[in-house]
């Protein structure tokens, strides 16, 4: 069974790069999954996208935005040799038309093939809700579905990291 650990935190905390210097001890076959479906009218986005590929390492492969993460992992050849998933937040943005249920089932699908997955995973979450309440409800329902998401990740990490001003503090 492999390893689940949990990065959590605000906007620029350090949660990719701390995912990075985890995984390149996973081997030469890390995969880095990329939840973010890239639109070519956003430069700004794109800018953010290079400069995380820049921080990872060459050899690593890239796994773009799949409908269902878990089992496209598990039909890699070869398989790798860790994972990192960035990011919860970005992934729920890409489902933000399903149900609230149907949300929290596909993830809890996936989180158990991570647990149970021959290969160590690192899951990076996104803590948006430590502000006020939004006025908007499209916006409250993606920060209370985000947090739920996070509550759900954390409860079955095998590790779980608050990551602030770039330090990793543990929770479990």
């Amino acid at each position: 069974m492999g390893e689940l650990i949990h990065l959590t935190g605000p906007v620029r905390s350090g949660k990719s790069r701390r995912a990075v210097d985890l995984a390149r001890g996973f081997g030469d076959g890390v995969v880095f999954v990329a939840t973010y479906r890239r639109d070519p009218d956003d430069a700004e986005m794109a800018e953010r996208v290079r400069r995380h590929q820049a921080e990872r390492p060459s050899g690593w492969r890239t796994l773009e935005a799949p409908e269902c993460v878990s089992e496209a992992l598990l039909a890699l050849d070869p398989p790798p040799s860790g994972v990192v998933i960035d990011s919860i937040a970005l992934w729920l943005a890409d489902r933000m038309e399903m149900t609230d249920d149907a949300v929290l089932s596909a993830w809890s699908a996936d989180l158990e093939a991570f647990r149970t997955a021959p290969f160590p995973v690192v899951v990076i979450g996104d803590e948006v809700g430590w502000s006020p309440v939004p006025m908007d409800p499209v916006v409250r329902r993606f920060r209370d579905l985000a947090g739920f998401l996070g509550q759900r990740t954390a409860a079955k990490a095998t590790e779980a990291w608050l990551m602030v001003a770039g330090c990793p503090v543990r929770l479990k």
